[in-house]
């Protein structure tokens, strides 16, 4: 099936490894030219290196920013040229107590998870409408339905980002300019990998077991294993594609059946 992207520019935050990465390599994978982005120039390069040495044929460059940093935003905005799909997924995560939290660690979690959707979407929406193709696609979480009691400041964070979502794609009326919301469940990335792999040492468990154990503690999964990478950027890849020119202002689904409401 043709998708419609080749030849199509990408930016995606946040994708040295994980949910980024998978989502550049399927869009480089359909003739898409991606920009990726990480906080250090090294390991953003080295994710660059990656993608071209598993993709021979891929159009791929790199640009260093941390999206905490305002001024390091302002830099990459001004470097990047005309972008046809910009997939805002850089994000923070992690396990807090509500009590515990500071005004500062809500502050840097707002910064990187909502602003970072916020500048690059105000500095590129106008001129994929002025150019009559775009598309905007946010990557959220399940957390943003279903927010978590250990992790009110993440959920909060996600539910702001498909309102975002929502909100922009209004300005797209009557434009081939769509922005939609993918709504992510719990994914076996790098990170969380890690993070299971160090529980597992620290209980002397295998770390195949302590995974099963994790995901068996979520009552309500339907397919009772964690999500890959590339399940979530294979939605990416077809709200990016013409095929979903009919979709706007939407939360879509990659959460192995976690949440349980109809809509």
């Amino acid at each position: 099936m043709d998708l419609g992207l080749h030849g199509r520019t990408a930016f995606i935050s946040g994708s040295t490894q994980g949910i980024g990465y998978a989502i550049a390599s399927a869009l480089a994978a359909e003739g898409v030219r991606v920009t990726l982005n990480g906080r250090d120039t090294t390991r953003v390069e080295a994710a660059a290196s990656r993608l071209r040495a598993e993709q021979s044929d891929a159009e791929v460059s790199a640009v260093a920013a941390d999206f905490a940093k305002p001024d390091e935003v302002r830099a990459l905005i001004a470097s990047l040229g005309e972008v046809d799909i910009l997939v805002n997924n850089v994000g923070l995560f992690g396990l807090a107590e509500f009590a515990s939290l500071s005004d500062e660690e809500w502050a840097r979690y707002v910064e990187v998870n909502v602003m970072s959707g916020v500048r690059l979407s105000r500095a590129l929406l106008s001129g994929m409408i002025e150019r009559g193709w775009g598309r905007v696609v946010f990557i959220s979480s399940e957390s943003g339905v279903n927010v978590p009691a250990d992790m009110v400041h993440y959920g909060v964070t996600k539910a702001a980002m498909i309102a975002l979502g929502n909100g922009l794609a209004k300005l797209t009326r009557g434009t081939d300019v769509t922005v939609n919301t993918v709504l992510g469940g719990p994914t076996f990335s790098d990170g969380v990998a890690a993070s299971v792999a160090a529980v597992a040492d620290a209980r002397s468990l295998p770390a195949d077991e302590m995974k099963r154990a994790i995901i068996g503690q979520n009552s309500t999964t339907l397919i009772e294993r964690f999500l890959e990478p590339s399940e979530v950027a294979d939605l990416v890849v077809y709200l990016a594609s013409a095929r979903a020119s009919a979709t706007n202002g939407a939360a879509l689904r990659a959460d192995g059946g976690v949440l349980t409401s109809m809509l």
